[in-house]
């Protein structure tokens, strides 16, 4: 087998160490072997201990004269056998490639064969238009928190008819459970969530429920823990400054290859784990001053791709940009992602619904309908306007007649938008059942693509809080108390704040399935149901013309409507009953939260206190 490796930095040579692959079964064969779902971690916080201690015979690595910066070495290597590559002497590291990581972060690498997983599912791919996402987080999912407890609570989703899952990055990061933002290694998978053949499981099963599967790829910066690729070559730079040190190198001497890394490891996630797309994290923070961007690289490599496969594959961008060129075709001058979040339309809806003001929602508190009217028909509420959150002009328009609605993702609540509040809570925690079911209509018959986060369709009222599992005690302490000093900061007491770190946080942000079959969640389920399956039977509500769509509304009365095509929604989010004049033939109630009758012959209609309603016309 052929081992490489970049590593510009190395003076003095490479040495490639080799280990038996011990009792590695669970990649052989694809099965499940639940002694290697959980990584090792000692007390020094390097799992898997110093790497070499584990490693074997030694091999000298030769320079590559066909490539500068990289070394090669042939040995004899099967599915599961444990590496690593020594520096100018120093310590085994784990390959910065390495499609495995069996003992966490800091241990050896393991050789994976990609072929050795026999997929059960043919799949010819499932697009974004027409789709309705479902955010997930493999650890709090399920409270065994792997990919096979999660794959069998797949089923309902499907038949509530959600398209694609979204899931939260897996990337290996130190200790058993967190958010998955801190990974290292973005070859390889989190090995006590099941490693890459649990990925494999995991994707086959929602494949052939007819789910398509997205995943949250992080390339703006690594984890503080694990992270040995400043070693091998320089994969960040002094050059720019993100808020987590110094930036990942796209731009500066040595950032082709780091390009490559970055490219590579996107391209073999959907290759090899039949993913649908990828959604990139805070690409805003990406610093890349370089005439033709990583971004319009990775969407003309994931376009080739998709035809190369003859299947649909998709890039969805998480932007603070405010910029439609994030979307534009490359033709047409953009960067080619097919889609982003849309934060302007939840910040809106949340004002909305909650009449919070603090931080970024207060612009949008100002005339919170106004500014939800704005984001349904125009996306960005900032769109060239002043921000008083950022003491500035930001954003700029989007070209309504010529960008499809479904390039934006609309939604109510995000991991980011529950877990980075002080305690965790969710939308349910504090709003009646009414205004929960004009959320689920706002989000589910808008034109943006709607997503949910996961246990939102039931109104789950477990929180979904910041918790970590760092092993190095320095690094515990001061994530427990950043998060802590940074809500003193808004009036919050340090023992009110969950500590990251006790177990305790995890376990309460795990879903409660037991509150689906219970009032009022069952009702708000039935509701969600009924919402999606009107989404996918009217066309009118996938209609990707945003010039089409017409909205009013009443900010002091509380009350918005809006036209898409023959349909018409509208949702009341007062306390008292509204009148509310529709235009045109709105004759039947498709769907309604509170008992509804039509409007009556002067189009007037009375709509219940938090209430909402989808009418037909004729």
């Amino acid at each position: 087998m052929r081992f490489e490796v970049w590593a510009p930095q190395a003076q003095d040579g490479i040495v490639l160490r080799l280990a038996d692959a011990g009792d590695d079964g669970d990649n052989r064969n694809g099965e499940h072997d639940a002694d290697n779902r959980t990584g090792t971690t000692g007390e020094s916080g390097r799992s898997g201990g110093d790497c070499a201690g584990d490693a074997g015979a030694g091999l000298p690595m030769e320079r590559d004269p066909e490539r500068a910066g990289w070394w090669t070495a042939e040995a004899p290597a099967a599915d599961g056998t444990r590496y690593g590559f020594a520096l100018d002497g120093g310590p085994v590291l784990p390959d910065p490639r390495s499609r495995r990581q069996p003992d966490g972060p800091d241990g050896l690498s393991a050789v994976v064969d990609q072929s050795a997983y026999t997929w059960h599912t043919p799949w010819q791919g499932r697009d974004l238009p027409g789709a309705i996402l479902y955010e997930l987080h493999i650890g709090t999912f399920t409270r065994e928190g792997t990919f096979d407890a999660a794959a069998e609570r797949l089923a309902p989703l499907a038949e509530l008819g959600i398209t694609h899952v979204e899931l939260m990055p897996v990337c290996p990061f130190p200790g058993t459970h967190g958010w998955g933002y801190e990974g290292v290694s973005l070859w390889a998978v989190h090995e006590p969530y099941g490693g890459p053949a649990g990925l494999k499981r995991f994707v086959d099963t929602a494949h052939g429920l007819g789910l398509g599967v997205v995943l949250d790829v992080v390339h703006n910066h690594l984890g503080p823990s694990g992270n040995h690729l400043p070693r091998f070559g320089p994969y960040f730079t002094d050059t720019h400054h993100t808020p987590w040190g110094a930036a990942v190198n796209l731009d500066a001497p040595g950032s082709d290859e780091v390009r490559t890394y970055l490219l590579g490891s996107a391209l073999a996630w959907l290759r090899d784990f039949r993913l649908d797309g990828l959604r990139l994290d805070a690409v805003h923070a990406l610093a890349d001053q370089r005439a033709l961007t990583f971004l319009e690289e990775l969407s003309t490599a994931v376009d080739a791709l998709s035809a190369e496969l003859g299947r649909p594959l998709f890039l969805i961008a998480e932007s603070d940009l405010g910029d439609p060129r994030t979307t534009t075709p490359r033709a047409a001058g953009g960067l080619g992602l097919h889609a982003q979040w849309n934060d302007d339309f939840h910040h809106a809806l949340h004002a909305a619904l909650t009449g919070e003001s603090q931080g970024y929602y207060a612009d949008f508190a100002r005339e919170p309908l106004a500014a939800l009217a704005k984001t349904l028909t125009r996306v960005f509420f900032h769109d060239g306007t002043y921000s008083s959150f950022r003491a500035r002009t930001h954003g700029r328009p989007v070209d309504r007649t010529r960008t499809p609605a479904h390039r934006f993702l609309g939604y109510a609540q995000t991991h980011d938008q529950i877990g980075n509040r002080a305690l965790g809570d969710r939308l349910a925690a504090t709003l009646s059942p009414g205004l929960l079911a004009c959320a689920a209509a706002l989000v589910l018959t808008g034109p943006h693509t709607p997503m949910l986060f996961m246990g939102e369709e039931w109104g789950a009222t477990t929180p979904w809080q910041f918790f970590t599992d760092h092993p190095d005690p320095v690094l515990a302490e001061a994530v427990r108390t950043g998060r802590r000093r940074e809500f003193a900061a808004h009036g919050w007491a340090a023992e009110d704040i969950p500590d990251p770190q006790d177990p305790a946080t995890r376990e309460r942000s795990c879903l409660d399935r037991s509150e689906a079959g219970k009032e009022p969640h069952a009702r708000l389920l039935a509701w969600y149901r009924e919402l999606i399956a009107l989404r996918h039977t009217h066309p009118d509500l996938s209609d990707p013309d945003l010039a089409a769509v017409r909205v009013a509304y009443d900010e002091e009365a509380r009350w918005l409507a809006y036209r898409r095509g023959d349909l018409r929604v509208a949702v009341n989010l007062s306390g008292e009953p509204a009148e509310i004049p529709l235009l045109g033939d709105a004759g039947r109630v498709l769907a309604s939260w509170q008992p509804t009758e039509p409007p009556g012959a002067n189009g007037v209609l009375r709509l219940p206190p938090e209430s909402c309603v989808v009418l037909a016309g004729g």
